[in-house]
């Protein structure tokens, strides 16, 4: 049996998100902003026809979001993660083999549906999605992954597919791959698409057409690959058990620069919080710990970056243990008299909890350990990702290190307290 694969793309996902709970915001231009209200990472289709480009800063629209009545909002993810948890829960009814790719796009496996059902089945799917979350989406089926990712970028930018379109040994193909520019393709970087186009190859339909030598050549087995995937030849299977991250990273730029150590302190435990949270979700230990500091990179006069890699004595997850360690790495880095733009921390060397090697001169109880971990993160699950929290990261008042979000939404799946109020 070949594969069938579809994807089902959420349309501007942020955006959708916000005008679940707000339908005045329908048919208006509307965007988010990026962590400290920087720059706009997700944008209704009104604002993209204003002019408003993907990652462009605030202060350089001003005068458009003045004159539009653009309506603004910080990025909540709490919000937004709870509602790609929906969706997916959705598309869990309609096929037992789904590989989530990234908050807003899942792909399914429809490889035993016959080919004079699939569109319908899709309409259905995309009905489903809509009715049971609020969120638009967008479906393209083909027999790879590749070919289904083209086929869904014409069904969310055509208006004739109606929000679906299956590109499965359709006589149609070819005109859809003459359509993608070659830069538009999945897996063609910068870097790429200049050489392609540099050779004449300036979309997907004469990309697959390409000498397969050629390609090799300068592309060498990712570019073989992608060949036979605009081919029809599936090269990419579903992977229904995402891979191990081989380290996580958690870093902020601060709104503004802080000198002081006690207040990067702060900073640093709050991020080994965050980080260890993440750890713990993925049953993992980290077996180092990397801390990094630096002051902003554009006034190289009074540049300064360092890091510092601590070998950890028993890879661990525990957020009181990292924070002492990172604490330390902090403290051998940090030089009095500069002012810092950005800190983080890095978890790395990461294993399964359930291979840790202890050590025989160990002095944490490490039973005890997880079980009070599990205590924090089931009692914050339920009541809020600040309900307990360690004095480290400090107890009082808006911190210059913690990120700005002066236009967020309530959290209004995840907040009793910030539930939505009909009267």
């Amino acid at each position: 049996m070949l594969p069938v694969f579809a994807l089902v793309d959420c349309n501007n996902f942020y955006v959708s998100c916000e005008r679940v709970f707000n339908s005045k915001l329908l048919g208006k231009p509307v965007i988010v902003l990026s962590n400290n209200d920087g720059c706009a990472i997700a944008r209704s289709d009104e604002a993209k026809a204003l002019g408003i480009k993907m990652g462009v800063p605030v202060f350089q629209i001003l005068n458009i979001i003045k004159a539009h009545k653009v309506h603004v909002y910080s990025s909540n993810y709490a919000l937004y993660g709870d509602m790609s948890q929906r969706v997916i829960q959705a598309l869990t009814q309609f096929s037992p083999n789904i590989e989530i790719y990234s908050i807003d796009e899942s792909f399914l496996d429809l490889s035993g549906f016959s080919s004079h059902n699939r569109t319908e089945y899709g309409r259905k799917i995309k009905y489903t999605v809509e009715k049971w979350t609020g969120i638009p989406v967008s479906i393209g089926i083909a027999e790879t992954k590749t070919l289904a990712k083209i086929a869904n970028r014409i069904a969310k930018k055509s208006k004739k597919p109606n929000g679906v379109l299956d590109l499965t040994a359709s006589p149609y193909q070819d005109k859809a791959l003459e359509l993608i520019d070659v830069e538009d393709v999945w897996g063609i970087g910068r870097s790429y698409s200049r050489f392609l186009k540099e050779n004449g190859i300036k979309n997907a339909l004469q990309l697959r057409d390409a000498n397969d030598w050629f390609i090799k050549k300068r592309m060498g087995i990712v570019g073989t690959r992608l060949l036979h995937e605009l081919r029809g030849i599936s090269r990419y299977p579903l992977e229904r058990c995402p891979s191990p991250k081989r380290g996580i990273t958690v870093s902020r730029s601060f709104k503004q620069t802080i000198g002081a150590l006690a207040e990067l302190l702060e900073a640093v435990a709050g991020y080994v919080s965050i980080g260890t949270k993440k750890l713990r979700k993925e049953h993992s230990v980290a077996g180092a710990l990397i801390v990094f500091l630096m002051t902003n990179r554009f006034k190289k006069e009074r540049y300064y970056y360092n890091m510092t890699t601590i070998r950890l004595p028993v890879p661990t997850s525990d957020t009181s243990e990292l924070i002492q360690y990172a604490h330390r790495g902090l403290t051998e880095i940090y030089k009095k008299g500069y002012l810092y733009k950005k800190a983080g921390v890095m978890f790395t060397d990461l294993a399964p909890e359930t291979q840790v090697q202890t050590n025989f001169l160990d002095s944490i109880d490490r039973i005890h350990s997880n079980r009070l971990m599990k205590a924090l993160d089931n009692i914050n699950e339920k009541m809020g990702s600040s309900t307990l929290k360690y004095a480290a990261v400090g107890l009082s008042g808006k911190k210059k290190w913690q990120t700005v979000f002066n236009h967020r939404s309530r959290s209004y799946t995840t907040n009793w307290n910030q539930l939505l109020e009909v009267s």
